[in-house]
C-alpha cells in the first residue's frame, strides 16, 4: 500500500459532483429551491463553508437523502482535517490503557 493520502472530501464537493452536475443545476437554482440565500450554496460548493444542520435538513428533503448523510460527510471532513493539523500533538499523547 502506498503512503499516498487523499485529501478529505468536503460535502460541497459531493453536492456539486454527485447532485448538481448530473442534474445540470446551478448553485443558484438549488438555493432558490431550498429557499436559502444563493451565497450559502455557492460557498458550500466552492468548499468555503461547512454544511450546517439547517442546510443538511433542506438538502435531505430536496434530494430524498437524510440529514445524517450530509452531516456525516461534514463530520468526516472536519475530523480528517483536524487529525492532520494535530498529528504531532496527538502522537505525543499516551493512550490511557497503554500506560
Amino acid at each position: 500500500m502506498s503512503g499516498l493520502k487523499l485529501a478529505p472530501v468536503h460535502p460541497g464537493e459531493i453536492l456539486k459532483e454527485e447532485f448538481l452536475s448530473p442534474l445540470g443545476m446551478s448553485a443558484g437554482q438549488l438555493a432558490r429551491n431550498l429557499k436559502v440565500p444563493r451565497t450559502r450554496i455557492e460557498r458550500l460548493v466552492t468548499l468555503s463553508t461547512p454544511v450546517t444542520v439547517d442546510t443538511a435538513l433542506r438538502l435531505a428533503r430536496y434530494f430524498g437523502t437524510t440529514a445524517e448523510f450530509w452531516m456525516n460527510l461534514q463530520v468526516r471532513h472536519d475530523l480528517a482535517v483536524q487529525a492532520e493539523a494535530l498529528e504531532g500533538e496527538l502522537s505525543a499523547i499516551t493512550a490511557r490503557n497503554a500506560a
